[in-house]
């Protein structure tokens, strides 16, 4: 457990207000796949970042001009979502993005209608200036049946190191209170527009 200075150079312990289970990026630890295929009702991915996993072969790949090359990670996301909203659980997603648009949401949104909607999601934008009086969490999340959240934990330059996952009614409360705040206010894809 890390440690916070305090007042007079003591330390104090860091901890989470709730029980939650972290996994580093290496370690074995559910995936996606495995909790989309557990769930019944829904699946709600809040995301808050304006850059993430810029290596991506695909947005390098349009950052040059070139064809989207098919990814393996791409197309596992894409078959586990299709295989959720094929059982009736209902998949949606809002971005909060800041304005004007970061290249990598400029690329995110040129190809959410052919990955995200494609595979039966329902996709909307929020710009980070309408969020200001939301309560969100600190990091990004899915949130599985309203009962069991993922969150993902970023470094400071938008690479995934860790997971962190919880059960714990104040943490689902949280999550689904939030995306439902932001899910709101947000804008449909078909209507967001990038200048």
């Amino acid at each position: 457990m890390g440690t916070t200075s305090a007042t007079g150079g003591a330390s104090l312990p860091r901890t989470t207000p709730a029980p939650l289970r972290t996994y580093g990026r290496d370690e074995s630890k559910p995936s996606f796949a495995d909790l989309a295929a557990d769930a019944t009702s829904s699946a709600f991915h809040l995301e808050l970042h304006d850059w993430h996993l810029t290596d991506d072969p695909r947005f390098l790949a349009w950052k040059e001009g070139r064809p989207q090359p098919s990814v393996p990670v791409g197309t596992a996301f894409q078959d586990a979502v299709r295989g959720a909203v094929e059982r009736g659980v209902v998949v949606r997603r809002v971005r909060i993005v800041s304005e004007p648009v970061s290249d990598y949401v400029r690329w995110e949104h040129s190809i959410t209608a052919a990955h995200n909607i494609a595979a039966g999601e329902d996709v909307r934008w929020l710009p980070r200036s309408m969020s200001s009086t939301l309560a969100l969490p600190g990091n990004p999340f899915w949130i599985f049946d309203g009962r069991v959240v993922r969150f993902s934990v970023f470094d400071g330059a938008g690479n995934v190191v860790g997971h962190q996952l919880s059960d714990d009614p104040r943490v689902t409360a949280l999550c689904s209170s939030a995306f439902e705040a932001a899910w709101d206010l947000a804008v449909p894809h078909e209507d967001y527009t990038l200048d």
